[in-house]
């Protein structure tokens, strides 16, 4: 909605009427500013609240700050140190106490384990290594025919064969395999895989 000059004026001539006819009423009919007697009278002596500072005699001594700043400087106060950067006196006496009283040190026990020796841990060797073969089954031929399995790669070997330079088939069974370590003395009894008991003792 566009207003014309004319409406323009008019409604600025309002604006103006409604302000003038504010100031009047607030200049004419205000209430009168409020005023309060003074509580203390030029002269008066009135008693602080606040605490009052060293009481110092002697003529003019209230209004000599030397003299009350030399009379805090010597003023002690009992169990209390003014300089702050001054040691406590009690300080060695504690420090001695405390060097004197040894301090009780105690030592966790460490579990000891026993020390295995060269050829016990060979034999530990060369036992989880021969746990890693497994017997797959035989052929019932006229020497009977084993197959052994170790990390994907086969074995065809008989009772008494050497395989992979010291593991020797000791005896073979319909359902079991003895592999002997000939280095170590180690044995190592193989179940047929998938009989009830299908893992190496």
């Amino acid at each position: 909605m566009q207003m014309t000059k004319q409406q323009e004026s008019r409604l600025l001539w309002v604006l103006l009427a409604v302000l003038g006819g504010l100031v009047l009423y607030r200049s004419l009919g205000g209430e009168q500013q409020r005023t309060a007697p003074l509580t203390f009278t030029p002269g008066m002596t009135v008693s602080s609240p606040v605490r009052r500072g060293i009481a110092t005699s002697g003529p003019g001594s209230g209004t000599d700050p030397v003299s009350l700043f030399l009379t805090q400087r010597v003023q002690r106060y009992p169990g209390v140190s003014r300089n702050i950067f001054q040691l406590i006196e009690d300080a060695p006496a504690a420090r001695s106490k405390a060097a004197a009283k040894p301090e009780a040190t105690v030592t966790l026990p460490t579990p000891t384990q026993p020390v295995k020796s060269p050829e016990e841990i060979a034999a530990d060797a060369a036992r989880a290594d021969l746990s890693r073969f497994r017997f797959l089954g035989y052929l019932t031929d006229k020497d009977s025919s084993l197959f052994l399995s170790k990390d994907g790669e086969l074995f065809i070997a008989k009772s008494g064969d050497i395989v992979l330079r010291t593991y020797k088939i000791k005896t073979a069974g319909k359902d079991h395999v003895v592999l002997y370590d000939t280095a170590t003395k180690v044995e190592v009894r193989l179940e047929l895989t998938g009989s009830a008991d299908g893992k190496p003792r």
